[in-house]
């Protein structure tokens, strides 16, 4: 085998160098091209199968953009062409995004949902074709629920009745769906938006099916769909949605009431607000019509009076009518050959010649009308504010000192109120931070009732005589230092004192000793003796002369060794 690998490249060779250059570069050309054809056949062939989201396009571009939108929420990758055709990677994903889209009410209604899910034949008979478009559409339907994330599987059962000549005959379309979530955490079974988005995906499936045939159930049989019957469980929560809103507006207005009270009284005089607020949750509907005059000069701001022009009315066409009539009276006889039975009136007015005239004025006139139309809801009745402030507590002196004065063990305070007009004037703020409507019923309440302060009182009592007791205690030790300090500074100077003079005392014996001595070795050499002195007087003598001569020759050191020994004395 070796050998005849190469035998192989022995002749490649030769002929690589038989080649010309031309030849060389045409067979580079025909690699090179293989290998495009190859990387496009792969790239093309790995290019992932799509299937679309509905059958016919969509044509509208706002639509559209909703579609596109929603589905880039869910991170699916979604391709669109220029006719508005929409696909998506596989067809689970596909049944899923058509779930939300239908379940969102953002499926255009020009396209039917379903159309596409089952092929018709020329030979089917029409009983084979209602039997297989129930089938299928159950079969869709079927796997269009269970494409939604939470449920794991669904049983879909519809009954499509056969048409009637009559309406009144005419069975109706009815559905039932049972559902079984994937885990118990699921609220698939209790949220009604995704309830509610089933029942129209359920509906929008099947042609004819109301929401009154339809029934959806859990595992348990229990039916979901039952929004009746859930009208007083929402009635509930409405209750507790107004009942929310009432309690928010009362914490709005005791906080902003309350923070410019507390900045006036500080926040120990001003603790507690009560806050009711009666609201109307009805819905109210109101029309209104208003005419108003006709604005014929406007106002000049630069003059100190209104000098504005109003018209009731405004004439837009008007028409003037004379009618003049002349002849005899009128005289009504009744049928020929009938005896008259006319008033007295009537007959002395007879054969009279007489002239009328009448004139009339039609004036079409126009005026400033407004129409309003209000829904009101839901608004405040009533509101009911009360607060209660804390008047000053001031601590009472001895004349002429700041000492507190004391009575019954405590300190003495006095209590002053606060003033009816700083009482009116809290009362206004209340009113105008609230805005105060006497028709509506409002009304606030300020008192002026001290609060109970005996603990905080009694806490300042303790922690005042606690440092009544503490400044006494430090007065008495200090005074004990300070006797201590006295009298360590007495002993040292009596010891001190009793030192020197027992030095005094020595030096003054040695002095005298060493007198004694000297007269006697005197006396001696005087009468002529050999004396001889021992080693301690020897000694003594040399220490004497070296001291002698280093306080003459070193007087500083000297000074400054005699002040060291009296500092450590």
């Amino acid at each position: 085998m070796n050998e005849w690998l190469q035998k192989m490249l022995t002749k490649l060779k030769e002929l690589w160098a038989k080649w010309s250059i031309v030849q060389k570069v045409i067979l580079f050309g025909i690699v090179a091209a293989v290998i495009v054809a190859i990387v496009a056949t792969a790239k093309l062939s790995s290019t992932p199968s799509t299937v679309r989201l509905f059958s016919s396009p969509v044509t509208d571009s706002q639509s559209l953009a909703q579609i596109l939108d929603r589905i880039d929420q869910e991170n699916v990758k979604v391709f669109t062409n220029a006719e508005g055709y929409i696909s998506v990677e596989d067809d689970r994903t596909a049944r899923r995004m058509r779930e939300i889209l239908i379940s969102e009410n953002l499926v255009p209604s020009s396209i039917d949902v379903w159309a596409g899910y089952y092929d018709r034949s020329w030979s089917t008979t029409d009983a084979e074709q209602n039997v297989k478009l129930k089938n299928t559409i159950q079969r869709q339907l079927k796997q269009h629920i269970e494409a939604i994330d939470d449920i794991q599987s669904a049983d879909v059962t519809l009954v499509i009745p056969e048409k009637e000549l009559f309406f009144d005959s005419q069975n109706p379309v009815t559905a039932s769906v049972i559902i079984k979530p994937k885990n118990n955490s699921s609220d698939i079974l209790t949220n009604r938006n995704r309830i509610l988005g089933l029942q129209r995906l359920i509906l929008s499936a099947v042609e004819g099916l109301t929401a009154e045939n339809l029934i959806i159930a859990d595992v348990n049989g229990e039916q979901i769909n039952d929004f009746e019957g859930m009208a007083e469980s929402d009635r509930v929560d409405i209750i507790a949605k107004q009942q929310k809103l009432r309690r928010e507006q009362e914490t709005k207005i005791r906080a902003s009431i309350l923070q410019s009270l507390q900045r006036t009284f500080t926040e120990d005089r001003c603790r507690d607000m009560n806050v009711a607020v009666e609201m109307d949750m009805s819905e109210k509907k109101s029309d209104s019509t208003t005419y108003s005059p006709i604005e014929i000069k406007k106002d000049n701001p630069d003059t100190p009076y209104d000098d504005s022009e109003y018209r009731d009315t405004l004439p837009l066409s008007q028409q003037t009518i004379t009618k003049e009539w002349q002849g005899t009276g009128f005289n009504p006889e009744g049928p020929a050959g009938v005896e008259g039975q006319n008033p007295p009136v009537y007959s002395d007015m007879s054969n009279v010649i007489g002239k009328s005239t009448e004139t009339g004025v039609t004036q079409n006139n126009v005026i400033n009308t407004k129409q309003t139309s209000e829904i009101t809801a839901p608004s405040i009745d009533k509101i009911s504010v009360s607060v209660n402030l804390d008047g000053i507590w001031e601590y009472e002196y001895e004349p002429g000192t700041r000492n507190y004065v004391i009575e019954n063990g405590s300190i003495k305070r006095k209590y002053i109120p606060i003033s009816e007009d700083d009482l009116l004037k809290a009362e206004n703020l209340i009113k105008g931070a609230i805005g105060y409507d006497r028709n509506r019923g409002d009304t606030v309440v300020v008192t002026n009732l001290a609060y109970d302060r005996s603990v905080e009182f009694k806490e300042e009592d303790d922690a005042y005589f606690a440092e009544l007791q503490r400044k006494k205690t430090i007065l008495i030790i200090l005074a004990a230092v300070a006797i201590v300090l006295i009298g360590f500074i007495l002993f040292r100077i009596i010891s001190r004192e009793l030192e020197r003079r027992r030095r005094l005392r020595e030096e003054e014996l040695l002095r005298q000793q060493q007198a004694a001595r000297e007269a006697a070795l005197w006396e001696a050499k005087e009468d002529g003796m050999d004396v001889t002195m021992s080693v301690e007087e020897t000694r003594r003598m040399e220490l004497q002369e070296n001291a002698i001569n280093m306080a003459k020759e070193h007087p500083e050191d000297v000074a400054l060794l005699i002040r060291t020994w009296l500092m450590e004395e």
